[in-house]
């Protein structure tokens, strides 16, 4: 694995030296997250927390995130957990890493833990977005693996019923028809396979993410942005993330989990990754 990944920038040079108006690289801007002082939760009544801080936008989103659920369910809610401390950004209340230089040289990848229905968009190792998913439920769980953004609609009708409306729909496997979308998040694994996202976090990935590339004969050319899912869920038992009352880093995922769980998959992200530079470059070459 490492051989190979050695030999990638040797390519690249390459290429870029054969370009008359070579490709400068891109520099992305990291991000800094303001992380709270201490880092713990406790159980609460939903409708009582909701009616003493309904005003707070951002902290009801990081509660409710915390929660994997949305507005609209968790005020359905009975007991939820709650942050013991709100000062800090949401990213440190869930369990991905801000920072994995181990994934350092791919552009774009989106990973969907299934233990902890958290999703996380890294962007040359940083953090770019987080959030709460809910993913398939038991007799429809979502397929695991490496996938790729095909194409996307800012609205489409689930295959399922055809009275639910799926916003900001970015397929990931065409002919199961599974992708990310917005939709209701109950708080638990519930969907048809899918990955229901928060709305504005289903948005973000939305305009983040790269669609697929299709020639006329609708053959694949490129494919879009890396997806991983990753992990299993026991649906028998009480939703994991109630441990963090108990162990506030009962769900962390390390930065060594995200380089062993990416370097199966590594060699095949590099080889698209390649393939869309390579073409960059020759489009600017017949400009």
């Amino acid at each position: 694995m490492k051989k190979a990944y050695l030999n990638i920038p040797i390519f690249l040079l390459l290429v870029l030296q054969a370009c008359n108006t070579p490709l400068k690289e891109e520099v992305i801007p990291v991000k800094h997250y303001k992380k709270p002082a201490t880092i713990g939760f406790h159980f609460a009544n939903a409708r009582l927390w909701l009616s003493q801080n309904n005003a707070d936008t951002i902290n009801k989103n990081i509660v409710f995130s915390v929660n994997r659920t949305d507005s609209e369910n968790f005020a359905k809610m009975d007991t939820v957990i709650i942050p013991n401390d709100l000062s800090g950004d949401l990213e440190f209340y869930l369990p991905f890493p801000v920072s994995v230089p181990a994934i350092k040289q791919i552009n774009k990848v989106i990973y969907f833990s299934y233990p902890s229905q958290v999703f996380a968009a890294y962007e040359n190792g940083e953090l770019v977005y987080t959030g709460a998913v809910n993913m398939g439920r038991k007799k429809d769980r979502t397929p695991t693996g490496l996938f790729y953004a095909n194409w996307k609609a800012e609205k489409t009708i689930s295959t399922f019923n055809d009275e639910w409306e799926l916003r900001w729909n970015f397929n990931i496997q065409s002919k199961e028809g599974i992708g990310w979308h917005q939709y209701s998040l109950p708080g638990y694994p519930a969907s048809h396979s899918c990955l229901r996202l928060q709305e504005n976090d289903a948005r973000n990935l939305y305009d983040w993410a790269d669609q697929w590339k299709v020639d006329d004969k609708e053959n694949l050319v490129l494919n879009g942005t890396a997806v991983i899912v990753f992990g299993t869920y026991n649906f028998d038992a009480p939703k994991p993330w109630l441990q963090l009352v108990d162990n506030p880093a009962a769900l962390d995922i390390s930065t060594a989990q995200i380089e062993q769980i990416t370097n199966p998959y590594l060699l095949d992200i590099m080889k698209w990754q390649t393939k869309a530079l390579e073409s960059k470059t020759n489009e600017r070459m017949r400009e």
